[in-house]
C-alpha cells in the first residue's frame, strides 16, 4: 500500500492549518507557499476537505480556511481515508473487500486482514495534536 501525494498533502494541509490557526482565516497561497505544493493542487484537495466537514472556508479578500474542530478531533486515518479511500492493502479484505471465492482456504488473507488492522490502529491513534506535539519537539527544524 502506498499513500498518493493527494493523501499526504491532505495531511500536510491539514497540520499547516492547526499550526498557523490564530483565529483568523489561512489563504491557500500561504500554505501552498510554505508546503511548496502547487496552488491549482491545494484547492482540489481543500475541496475534498470543505465539502466532508472538515474546514470552514471564509470567503472575501481576507478569506481563507480554518479547521471546523479542534486538532485532537481529527485523526490521521480520518484525513487519509476521506482522500485515499480504504486502507486496505488487497481488495479481499477491508471495508470496501471484493468478494472472493478462495476467502474460505486462504491463508494469506490473514496476513493482509494484519496488515490492514495494523494500518488502521496507526493511523485511528494518531490525531493533529499530536503531530503538533512533535513539530514542537522539533522546535524551529521541522518540516511539514
Amino acid at each position: 500500500m502506498k499513500i498518493s501525494t493527494k493523501g499526504r498533502y491532505a495531511l500536510r494541509l491539514m497540520l499547516d492549518l492547526a499550526t498557523y490557526n490564530n483565529g483568523e482565516p489561512i489563504s491557500l497561497k500561504d500554505v501552498a507557499k510554505r508546503q511548496q505544493i502547487s496552488d491549482k493542487y491545494l484547492e482540489q484537495i481543500i475541496a475534498v476537505l470543505n465539502k466532508a466537514g472538515y474546514v470552514r472556508s471564509i470567503r472575501g479578500a481576507q478569506g481563507g480556511y480554518l479547521l471546523k474542530k479542534a486538532p485532537s478531533e481529527y485523526t490521521v486515518g480520518m484525513i487519509l481515508r476521506l482522500t485515499e479511500g480504504d486502507l486496505a492493502p488487497v481488495s479481499c479484505v477491508g471495508d470496501e473487500s471484493d468478494e472472493c471465492d478462495r476467502r474460505d482456504c486462504c491463508v494469506t488473507v490473514r496476513i493482509w486482514e494484519r496488515i490492514y488492522n495494523a494500518v488502521n490502529d496507526v493511523v485511528d491513534s494518531i490525531t493533529l495534536a499530536d503531530m503538533l506535539e512533535w513539530q514542537a519537539e522539533l522546535g524551529e527544524h521541522y518540516c511539514i
